[in-house]
């Protein structure tokens, strides 16, 4: 947990796998089970705006995830909570809390892991949403991080260094243009993703909300009561 003098481990599973953004001293091959990755969220800030929103991943529930789980020592623990907050509370439509995650490697070796699971009552909580629609919001969007194909090619480049298939993720790139693949992803953003963008700026407009400011870890249930 944060604080209290022990380690931290944290459970990455989409760009914290290829930019953590954080010191760690140890990292592993994990999975947590009850919780499966998807294109569940609506972005207005990193990979699309209000006007263009994006998609990103969330920890949904049902099924299994496999991760990476990354172990902070207790002197940075405090410092890199905060740090996760303020990169992934900037709406409040994660939900931060520790889950059980075992090691692939070492499968009798389980830790308590922080994680930002979707908050399904969130208004940018997008649910399952098919997969054409997936792929035609994903192809188009920018945000202040970069373009949202950016984020799906190298979430799958990252996904495969570790040797994790995401059949679902790769049925998108599919849809988009199997040529998507080949090309770099990452910070920076290719030629093909900077064409695209430009020719899919304009698309239906999806209402998403936008939350004020204060405790990042339950931001949104509390504004409900929850």
């Amino acid at each position: 947990m944060a604080g209290g003098g022990h380690d931290l481990w944290v459970f990455g599973y989409g760009s914290l796998m290829w930019r953590p953004g954080f010191a760690y001293e140890e990292a592993q091959h994990a999975r947590l089970i009850g919780y499966r990755r998807c294109f569940c969220i609506y972005s207005v800030y990193h990979r699309g705006t209000l006007q263009r929103p994006g998609l990103v991943l969330g920890l949904d529930r049902g099924g299994a995830c496999e991760g990476i789980a990354y172990r902070i020592p207790a002197a940075r623990a405090q410092e890199t909570t905060q740090y996760l907050r303020a990169r992934e509370q900037v709406h409040g439509v994660y939900r931060e809390t520790h889950v059980p995650v075992e090691m692939i490697a070492s499968p009798d070796r389980g830790v308590l892991a922080l994680a930002y699971i979707v908050e399904r009552a969130h208004p940018n909580y997008a649910g399952q949403l098919p997969l054409t629609v997936q792929a035609g919001l994903i192809h188009g969007a920018r945000g202040r991080s970069g373009a949202n194909l950016d984020y799906l090619i190298s979430t799958l480049q990252h996904l495969a260094q570790v040797g994790i298939r995401e059949r679902e993720l790769e049925r998108i790139l599919t849809i988009i243009g199997p040529h998507a693949a080949r090309l770099p992803g990452g910070k920076g953003q290719s030629p093909h993703t900077a064409a695209v963008v430009r020719l899919t700026q304009q698309r239906r407009s999806i209402r998403c909300g936008k939350l004020p400011k204060g405790d990042r870890r339950f931001i949104y249930r509390q504004r409900l009561g929850l």
